[in-house]
């Protein structure tokens, strides 16, 4: 699949209405309504914040984890899915400054961050959006989406990503939680 450019605006018009912004670790965003995500363009209209990312190649799985997640994984925009999450994340520089392989040792083989993100597949579908080679204040956007049940399972699974060596190195985390 090729890269797709997104861009998740906070305003007063889109799809996910805004439950609640919780500034995790760092300054948080301003407060905003809704959530307008718009794929391959520019927001449409006024936005207390615009976030762009792009999705890209995997950086940290091997070909097998690849492989499992492709099996399980659910795309968004699925009908049941009414409640989600976009979860932005800027890592600190001592992240950055570790070599590829160091940060998979410490991204997998101690946080299990793969293995734990399958225990929860298909019920939650994910997407990851890089941004920051875009220069954007995160480097990481990723959006969640599931449905009303499955929002118990949702928050276990971010409690346990939350609590690994990974998380050491967050040093901004706004966690968005939306429903439509």
């Amino acid at each position: 699949m090729p890269p797709l450019t997104v861009a998740f605006a906070g305003s007063g018009t889109g799809l996910w209405e805004i439950e609640r912004m919780d500034a995790v670790a760092g300054e948080p965003l301003a407060a905003a309504a809704r959530l307008d995500v718009t794929e391959g363009g520019a927001p449409a209209g006024p936005a207390r914040w615009v976030l762009r990312g792009v999705t890209s190649n995997e950086r940290y799985v091997t070909r097998g984890e690849h492989e499992g997640l492709a099996a399980r994984q659910e795309p968004l925009g699925r009908p049941a899915s009414r409640r989600a999450a976009l979860i932005l994340i800027r890592k600190s520089e001592a992240w950055w400054d570790l070599a590829q392989d160091e940060r998979r040792e410490i991204f997998e083989e101690r946080s299990h961050h793969v293995g734990v993100g399958r225990e929860h597949l298909p019920a939650i579908a994910r997407r990851l959006h890089h941004s920051r080679d875009l220069g954007g204040p995160f480097d990481f956007l990723t959006c969640f989406e599931f449905a009303p049940a499955h929002s118990a399972a949702f928050d276990e699974l971010v409690a346990r990503l939350r609590a690994t060596a990974e998380w050491d190195y967050v040093e901004r985390e706004v966690d968005i939680r939306l429903r439509r």
